[in-house]
């Protein structure tokens, strides 16, 4: 069963070999860089030394090793020599129907190897797994899954005796658990993976009060510590051992005794320390009888002591059964389940009340096996593995136990309608029932988004059976092509697939997944939008069942959302961010959307900080990002407009309001500095070094010298004004040869100048021929210093630019565009996955070199890109539990829960670790008088709906319902308002609205449209202005 991608019969199995040659220890940047900025490099360095156990190849087992083979790890090793069954397919995405009755882990082992040509992966060479424990040393941690408690128990005991980490992880239908010992003293390097906090400081008293400048919020918390550097005064202070911080309020924090560093005079940046935190861990053992519980559900708080008490049961019920689970929905089987539990709960330590139905119902779905839970489970115990290994964010401590008995159908469940019909969704059918199976296989489900999220979405729904019936439908749309650093984490694509089409891969994959999907899934590329409202139009909304988001950006969330509310289709939406991760369920007539809530606007700087003040990396890089657009960017653009449109000088330049720059700008790119020769564009460099890190630094030291008293008798180089020098270029420094070997390779690329096998040497040779003059700062530059105070540099309102002869003079110096037929200079794309084209390189250079002007500390290429690129951190296993939780909402949006509190939103931080549910909040609500009492309405949902009447039929229309219109628009035509005179109304008054529309707006309603929207404002029968939704206007065609 060869394909496209995804997973392959072992007979086509394709392991690509890595196509990044890596010194030892290395790590290939370029497939990683997105968990790089999650888990970081030295974190990676240790997973890339361990060696992993998987125990259990069923779904669950699967999921974890799927996670943590494109996380990388040194190898991984499979254990399960028990055949494969037709149930296994509910959840076991990596097993075909044909694998039926061969071994999982010979089946499963070639098609995980796949997933990342770094990891090795093979099988345990045990018959079972207890006979011979010593072989468990070869391994730092070893993963349990369906395994009974007797084993898990003798291996928990080696385990911990021998100091290998151990997980043990099982699902039973809806219910799920999750266990972890990581030995004695297991030390924690980064608790959370937040970067380290650091601010200015602007006074320490006497007693070691630490005050935080220009009352700028510290963000530390009791406990922290923190390091000191440039203090002035309190200069034994700057470099000591770090301090244990104690808030004393949001803009102060004390440290202490300081007594022996001086007397504080001013300045000093604190800077935030990660200190090791250790845990001591029980072994299972113990952790039975009195367990260390993490609450995963806060409204279901006593719930975690009964299922541990239930899954105990269980466990005991399969030892008494020759290994086999309660049946499903099976009544006998279930009392014998409670009568376990009651007897365990009674020889408990602490008393535990047993709710007899949550028992039954852990009993009647033993043997369920659901993808969602899968998917939950799977990316949280391989997220406990990678930490166990590298010591990055707080492990669970030691027990976590989540049900999702929301999700349960309200149809009919009985032993009848649940026992196993020899399907491949017999471990979903245990738990919902055959008739839930049939109405799942029913649905038409858009998935706007095949990347991480996509991929993930589209296995589960593989596994669940979603859209393979008669009705059944999937279409799914991305307009992007597979790139490298993708593999990593987005798991239905391999190698192979790089370049070609997300969504045609994700199909493809899917569909060997299982091939029921064969011929239900609908691929487009077109991203969802305006732009393409004649592709999904009226009918393709219209024949929806639900829409599910996988984006990650806010703008094409929310115009899905938008379309979602006015087609009232239920829309789940979800995000990952690193480690964190967020769940939302959008339901037409009971919740508020998307756009309801907003994040927090992304971070700026002040201008004036970036232009002359920076204090931070970040401000450096914001400045190096600027110049690459002002260098490779908006010049090369403006000369092509200048070349291709006629009347560029009369209107263009005139509307861009800066005149004389853009026409100095044309001037150099087209004749003063436009280059013949690539010696041209290292000439072009090496001056613009000189210019930003030298000349421009020298002016501002000549209008702001370092001596400066503000008019308050402060220093003006003090708190975050930083005091800069200038550079003196050195070409044997790398930072130096850098910047001159990107920005010349840029240049010439605007040029189209050929670059290829320049030697290094044609770069000494040219810098060693040229003078540089010396530079003598203008008296008459002004710089602004404080974003407060007005730009001195800005130009009076109204007054123009009078020198109309200047700018005359310079555009009779440039050359007129007919005699440039044809010539177009290219600008440059920023791609930051390119190590190739130069474009970080200038921009971690650039950046870096002006960070030694102000002596701020530097930033690698890899963090530079992060910020420069503004790149979103993800990592394989929240984007898989992420997507468990949202296929948890899709079931009950499915059976037709219209109960708000059925619903969850789901907020998470594995790092921390944190889970975090509500209930969505609903949508806001209104009412009006009417005629017949009061009338409520959604403010989100509700509409009215009017076919093609008058205007007089549509006023006469809501005078029925009690409502005085005083105004009508459609989009930015008023069309009808009481105050209008009645000679222009008159004309109006018989017109049908569509007519309406057009004769206003003077523009013809297009063909596709099947129908127009109206803003109405009214007044009730009480005579008060009220809100009241929209009026949908329906065309008939």
């Amino acid at each position: 069963m060869a394909h496209a991608s995804g997973p392959q019969s072992s007979s086509a199995m394709q392991v690509d070999e890595p196509t990044t040659k890596l010194h030892n220890g290395d790590i290939d940047e370029s497939l990683y860089s997105r968990q790089l900025y999650v888990l970081g490099h030295e974190a990676m360095k240790r997973m890339s030394a361990s060696n992993i156990l998987i125990v259990g190849l069923k779904g669950l087992g699967a999921e974890i090793a799927k996670n943590i083979a494109l996380a990388g790890v040194k190898s991984l090793t499979l254990f399960d020599p028990a055949p494969a069954s037709i149930a296994d397919l509910s959840s076991q995405f990596f097993l075909h129907p044909d694998d039926v009755g061969q071994s999982r882990a010979e089946v499963t082992m070639p098609r995980v190897a796949e997933l990342n040509a770094y990891t090795p992966v093979k099988i345990h060479p045990a018959k079972i797994l207890t006979e011979d424990l010593s072989l468990l040393r070869s391994y730092q941690v070893v993963v349990l899954t369906a395994t009974s408690l007797k084993d898990q128990l003798i291996i928990s005991d080696y385990c911990h005796a021998n100091k290998i980490f151990l997980v043990i992880t099982d699902i039973f239908g809806l219910f799920g658990s999750i266990f972890t010992d990581f030995g004695e003293s297991f030390t924690i390097t980064d608790a959370t993976g937040e970067n380290p906090i650091s601010g200015i400081v602007s006074n320490i008293d006497t007693d070691g009060l630490v005050t935080a400048l220009d009352e700028t919020r510290h963000g530390l918390e009791d406990g922290d510590f923190v390091t000191f550097s440039e203090v002035q005064g309190m200069d034994g202070l700057n470099g000591v051992a770090p301090r244990k911080v104690t808030v004393k309020g949001p803009y102060t924090f004390s440290i202490g005794d300081v007594t022996d560093f001086g007397q504080y005079k001013q300045g000093g940046l604190f800077t935030q320390v990660k200190m090791p935190r250790f845990i001591d861990f029980k072994p299972l053992a113990s952790q039975l009888k009195k367990p260390d519980l993490l609450t995963s559900d806060f409204s279901k708080f006593d719930r975690p002591q009964q299922l541990h008490i239930g899954f105990q049961a269980l466990h005991s019920f399969a030892d008494s059964h020759h290994g086999e689970l309660p049946r499903p929905h099976h009544i006998a089987d279930a009392n014998e389940v409670i009568k376990l539990a009651q007897s365990l709960a009674a020889e408990g330590e602490e008393t535990v009340e047993l709710d007899e139905k949550l028992i039954q119902e852990l009993s009647y779905q033993a043997r369920g096996n659901l993808s969602p839970m899968v998917a939950f489970f799977g990316g949280l115990a391989a997220q406990e593995v990678l930490k166990s290994v590298s010591g990055k964010f707080h492990p669970i401590v030691q027990w976590l136990y989540f049900d999702s008995l929301e999700s349960l159908p309200r149809s009919k469940r009985s032993e009848e309608l649940c026992k196993p019909l020899g399907s491949r969704y017999d471990g979903q059918i245990a738990v919902f029932g055959k008739d839930f199976q049939e109405k799942l296989s029913n649905v038409n489900e858009f998935l706007v988004g095949a990347g991480a999220i996509g991929c993930e979405m589209l296995k589960n729904w593989a596994m669940i059976g979603l859209g393979t019936g008669l009705k059944g439908k999937i279409s799914v749309t991305d307009m992007d092509s597979i790139e490298k650093s993708n593999l990593n984490r987005q798991f239905l694509f391999r190698p192979k697939d790089v370049g070609k089409l997300k969504s045609d891969c994700a199909a493809e994959a899917v569909q060997a997944m299982n091939p029921d999907l064969k011929g239900k899934i609908v691929t487009l590329r077109d991203r969802v939008g305006q732009d393409t409202e004649h592709i999904f139009n009226e009918t393709f909304w219209e024949e929806l069942d639900g829409v599910t988001n996988a984006l990650d950006n806010v703008d094409a969330r929310t115009y899905v959302d938008r379309r979602c509310v006015f087609f009232r289709k239920p829309l789940l939406d979800s995000g990952t961010l690193g480690t964190k991760g967020n769940t939302q369920v959008v339901l037409p007539g009971l919740t508020e959307s998307y756009a309801s809530s907003q994040d927090p606007p992304e971070q700026s700087f002040p201008m004036c900080t970036l232009r002359s003040f920076p204090n931070r990396i970040e401000h450096t890089i914001a400045w190096a990002r600027d110049l690459f657009e002002s260098y490779f960017v908006k010049p090369p653009e403006n000369v092509n407009l200048y070349l291709s449109q006629p009347d560029f000088m009369a209107t263009t330049l005139k509307q861009a309001g800066n005149e004389f720059q853009t026409l100095e700008t044309l001037r150099d790119y087209l004749v003063m500095e436009k280059p013949l020769t690539f010696e041209d564009c290292i000439v072009w460099a090496r001056h613009q070094f000189e210019k930003q890190y030298n000349n421009a630094i020298q002016q501002l030291l000549y209008n702001f010298p370092k001596d400066s008293i503000t008019g308050s008798g402060a220093p003006f180089w003090s708190g975050p004004k930083r005091a800069p020098n200038p550079l003196k270029f050195d070409i044997s420094n790398p930072t130096h040869s850098g910047f001159i070997i990107a920005a010349a390779n840029l240049h010439a690329f605007n040029y189209h100048i050929n670059t290829q096998g320049v030697p290094y040497d044609t770069y000494a040779k040219v810098l060693d021929a040229m003078i540089i003059p010396d530079f003598s700062p203008n008296p008459t530059v002004k710089i602004q210093a404080d974003d407060n105070e007005p730009d001195p540099n800005a130009k009076a309102v109204g007054s123009g630019f009078d020198d109309s002869g200047e700018l005359k003079k310079m555009a009779a110096s440039l050359p007129a565009p007919q005699t440039l037929s044809g010539y177009r200079l290219a600008p440059v794309e920023f791609e930051k996955d390119d190590d190739s084209n130069h474009h970080i390189d200038f921009i971690t250079a650039a950046s870096n070199l002006r960070a030694e002007n102000y002596g701020i500390a530097t930033a690698d290429r890899h963090k530079t890109k992060f910020i420069a690129g503004k790149i979103i951190p993800a990592i394989a296993t929240t984007t898989a539990l992420v997507t468990g939780l949202v296929n948890l909402e899709l079931y009950k949006i499915i059976d037709g829960k219209d109960d708000i509190e059925q619903y969850k939103n789901g907020f998470v931080n594995l790092a921390l670790p944190f889970f975090g549910f509500s209930e969505p909040i609903a949508s806001p609500k209104g009412k009006y008088l009417s005629k017949n009492g009061e009338v409520t309405v959604d403010k989100l949902w509700d509409r009215f709906e009017v076919p093609d009447i008058t205007l007089t039929e549509f006023l006469k229309h809501f005078e029925e319902k009690g409502l005085d219109i005083t105004m009508v628009s459609s989009g930015v035509s008023l069309l009808y308002a009481s105050f209008y005179p009645q000679s222009k109304l008159k004309d109006r008054y018989p017109l049908k609205l569509s007519e309406l529309v057009a004769s206003v707006s003077k523009k013809p309603i297009p063909d596709h449209q099947k129908n127009v929207i109206f803003e109405i404002t009214a007044e009730d029968q009480t005579g008060e202005d009220v809100e009241v939704p929209y009026v949908m206007m329906r065309r008939r065609h």
